[in-house]
């Protein structure tokens, strides 16, 4: 049997010393180094053998938190870990605590197509696995066709369309080898739940912007386009999780969701759930009052939506340990889960034909409760989300 990690670490802000980001928004030498030494302590920490970084604008800056990560995980290493004189040395315990380098792991970036100058910079993915990958690492922002979605008025009739062109955010996709096995692993950064504001011809910000002049209802408006866009996004990413589906891939999905499990964006990545027994429910071409589909379609039908369903490792976690309260953000008051990991049916425990399932789900969420946010300096240095880790074990 084989045991793995993967692990979703939004690190908000990633990039060099003195880069402009977004307006007058840099890191000085020392915010830097402060904030890069922090990030590789999480990885550390963490350990994980796979790992979806978001909020990365620069591969070389997350190449150098990665090598200072492997400095720190190597001294801690030979401070803890026995030496091979020692007869215990190959206990449990220190296999748990050593940490495994990342110089020969293999690093997928990919960076955001509309990315701009200093002060108008938009951030990348990236996947870092001490596995390697098999084939080149694709991503998808702008698409070759673009996602057209139709509405009717109701009561029937024609009422426009909206139409996607572009993701906010790169969707990341990769396939790792895993004992003999290609897992496919995608990595994602939904649209936030910022409103999206519309600018006038020679104006310098949206009218909405003025918050000297509050516009409840334009704001409302602001948080519908940047609702629809985050659930554009995922039709997007879920288009290309059934093509792996249907082949056959086992399928890991992780990122940033800017959206709770239960939200209609994270159901539309997920699948939907199937009904308890669709031999109740009127046929959609049923002539008569009593014209429902038959228990073998119920069998049928229940098999196609199950095996084109994820599953959250939260769920699952919460299933196996009784727990009832996991969160990766903390903002406004609101604590709740927008960071997250979904596996599909080939890790679901309740699958006889499953090749491994979840063990444990570490969740590293202190620093959003420790006095750290939203106030003090620190925030800006540390991630404002927490991360998540699922512990797999291949059968």
């Amino acid at each position: 049997m084989t045991d793995f990690s993967v692990a979703t670490f939004n690190v908000k802000n990633l990039i060099g010393a003195n880069a402009e980001y977004y307006r007058f928004q840099i890191y000085t030498d020392e915010e830097y180094a402060w904030k890069k030494d922090w990030t590789a302590d999480q990885i550390v920490r963490m350990n994980p053998d796979i790992i979806g970084f978001q909020e990365v604008f620069e591969k070389p800056a997350l190449q150098d938190v990665i090598d200072a990560a492997d400095r720190q995980g190597n001294l801690g290493n030979a401070a803890a870990l026995p030496d091979q004189s020692k007869s215990y040395r190959k206990r449990a315990i220190f296999r748990r605590l050593a940490y495994e380098s990342y110089a020969d792991a293999s690093l997928a970036f990919a960076p955001n197509s509309f990315d701009g100058d200093a002060g108008n910079r938009r951030p990348g993915l990236a996947i870092l696995s001490r596995f390697g990958f098999l084939g080149e690492p694709e991503f998808v922002q702008d698409l070759e066709t673009p996602l057209e979605i139709d509405f009717s008025h109701i009561g029937g009739g024609a009422a426009g369309n909206f139409v996607l062109a572009r993701l906010s955010r790169p969707i990341l996709k990769v396939r790792v080898p895993i004992d003999g096995r290609a897992v496919t692993v995608f990595n994602c950064h939904l649209k936030s739940k910022l409103g999206e504001f519309i600018r006038n011809p020679g104006d310098d910000f949206a009218p909405e912007a003025d918050l000297t002049n509050y516009d409840p209802v334009g704001r409302a408006m602001g948080a519908l386009r940047a609702g629809l866009r985050r659930m554009a996004e995922a039709r997007v990413l879920r288009g290309l999780i059934v093509e792996e589906l249907k082949q056959g891939n086992p399928t890991i999905v992780m990122g940033d969701f800017n959206d709770s499990e239960h939200a209609v964006s994270s159901e539309i990545i997920s699948g939907e759930r199937p009904f308890k027994n669709y031999s109740w429910m009127l046929r959609h071409d049923a002539g008569h009052r009593n014209d429902r589909y038959s228990r073998e379609e119920n069998e049928v039908i229940t098999d196609a939506v199950n095996t084109m369903k994820l599953t959250s490792a939260e769920a699952l976690f919460v299933r196996k340990s009784l727990r009832d309260m996991i969160f990766t953000s903390a903002f406004g008051g609101v604590y709740e889960s927008i960071d997250q990991i979904l596996l599909s049916q080939n890790f679901h425990p309740d699958n006889p034909d499953r090749i491994g399932e979840m063990e444990y789900l570490s969740v590293f969420n202190d620093h959003l409760t420790d006095g750290s946010h939203p106030e003090a300096p620190y925030n800006k240095l540390a991630s404002d989300h927490g991360q998540l880790m699922a512990h797999i074990r291949l059968v």
